[in-house]
């Protein structure tokens, strides 16, 4: 299988998260994704670009979230870049500890890095790079 590539641009507002499923449906159809692969790209992908939305853009509808998916026969990394400030991943709470179960943040990084194969933090936390091999 030669690498191929998908990319989506997004306006920084709930309505425009939702373009994710029809993405990764998409993305199974023409590149033959288990669905297994599919379930876990579709909770990564809804979960890092909600987190650039509300979290990296502040709901800024001006500023844009980028997401690029590429699959090989051996890997799908994506890419998922917002224009906010940037965070420390290291300060998310984490949502296993006691006085952070009640919290609505945290849940999604931990979901990421759990699910993830390998995740990289880029450009100041303004990227979430994220694989699962195939």
């Amino acid at each position: 299988m030669s690498k191929q590539i998908f990319r989506l641009s997004l306006n920084s507002t709930y309505k425009e998260s939702e373009k994710v499923p029809d993405f990764v449906t998409e993305i199974q159809e023409k590149s033959q994704l288990e669905e297994d692969t599919t379930g876990d790209l579709m909770l990564l992908l809804s979960e890092a670009v909600t987190n650039a939305i509300v979290h990296g853009n502040k709901l800024d509808e001006k500023k844009k979230v980028e997401v690029e998916v590429k699959i090989n026969s051996k890997q799908i990394i994506s890419t998922v870049k917002d224009q906010g400030k940037g965070f420390n991943p290291e300060a998310a709470n984490d949502p296993l500890k006691e006085e952070n179960l009640l919290k609505d943040s945290g849940r999604g990084i931990f979901l990421i890095e759990e699910i993830s194969d390998s995740v990289d933090y880029l450009d100041n936390g303004t990227t979430i790079q994220f694989s699962l091999n195939r």
